[in-house]
């Protein structure tokens, strides 16, 4: 099952940490620390776009193309992680 129009998961809060020098998903029980591209990812995991839209944007954003796949495979692992579902 995919998620056609991505957005983060109601327990889940996306935000910069300072101490960590890096984006992280706060939760009830925790902290995920995301790396770059996912942080960018899950940006853009607002209910306003789909994923052809959310990858256009990313392409656009740092001028390349061909991430559709890779950003399927980690919207597929973000929905199994429970950290996005459909808007």
């Amino acid at each position: 099952m995919s998620i056609d129009t991505p957005t983060l998961a109601s327990r889940f809060r996306m935000q910069w940490e300072e101490a960590q020098q890096a984006w992280v998903l706060l939760y009830p029980e925790g902290m995920v620390k995301l790396n770059a591209s996912a942080a960018e990812i899950l940006k853009r995991c607002d209910g306003t776009r789909d994923v052809p839209a959310l990858v256009a944007d990313l392409e656009t954003a740092f001028d390349t193309t061909g991430l559709e796949p890779d950003v399927r495979a980690f919207l597929d692992m973000a929905r199994q992680q429970q950290w996005i579902t459909e808007a």
